[in-house]
């Protein structure tokens, strides 16, 4: 009887949690609700890249593929390859949503390192990678939680909720918990590592401006791309999951 209230609490907790803020913000008040302006600017800024590269891969197909084709053909290759192993046979719808997570949150990762964002001078606050702000990192976890109860409920129907009770109905508090920690488990591991990567960046360049920032501005591109791969897999893994069933 005390499962609904500790999930509501727990929901809750969630929501406060996308509230917590590091550093100054640039703020837009759009309707009763106040949003992070900086976090808005710098999204428009990655879905224009990922839209003018999605453009530029479908126009004028070859038959031969051009070195362009090849590379946007091998991305998709990859994420196909990424959704299929961690979802298996059913896996063409999912590889739409795979997709797109991956590739928001690589560019998103990308622009923090690469893009001068900082250059940029705002009333308040400044401009980092969107990933950069935990409120980015909650709403890509919430959306994969909707995904997966999604992928669960319209393959089984209600019968999906017996998965809590299995293999024995003593486990139900923690198989119900279970999906309250994996939205918070991926949030935090995004938003905690380019956090982490930008904030040494900084220090770095700001004792030392000249060579030593730079191994380790090329380690943050590998981070950045090994954190959307891992998060891309775990959605892909979750999804997976719900429609196979409880493992």
């Amino acid at each position: 009887m005390n499962l609904i209230p500790c999930s509501i609490n727990t929901l809750k907790g969630l929501y406060d949690i996308s509230g917590v803020e590091v550093g100054q913000h640039f703020y837009w008040q759009i309707g009763g609700f106040q949003v992070h302006g900086q976090v808005l600017i710098t999204s428009w800024v990655v879905i224009a890249i990922l839209l003018g590269s999605a453009l530029i891969a479908v126009q004028n197909p070859q038959t031969i593929p051009t070195a362009g084709q090849n590379f946007f053909e091998y991305v998709l290759e990859f994420i196909r390859d990424v959704s299929k192993t961690q979802i298996g046979e059913e896996y063409g719808p999912w590889v739409p949503f795979i997709g797109t997570m991956f590739l928001f949150i690589f560019v998103s990762n990308w622009s923090g390192a690469l893009l001068p964002w900082k250059i940029i001078e705002l009333p308040h606050g400044e401009l980092a990678a969107p990933t950069n702000d935990i409120n980015t990192t909650v709403a890509l976890a919430l959306l994969t939680s909707v995904a997966y109860f999604y992928a669960g409920l319209s393959k089984k129907g209600l019968g999906y909720f017996s998965k809590y009770i299995q293999p024995t109905p003593i486990l139900l508090p923690i198989n119900i918990l279970e999906d309250f920690t994996k939205p918070l488990s991926l949030s935090f591991r995004l938003f905690g590592n380019i956090l982490a990567d930008e904030l040494v960046v900084v220090v770095l360049v700001s004792l030392v401006p000249l060579v030593v920032p730079i191994p380790v501005m090329f380690l943050g591109l590998f981070t950045s791309g090994i954190q959307a791969l891992i998060f891309a897999t775990l959605a892909a893994a979750y999804i997976g999951e719900s429609m196979e069933g409880h493992h």
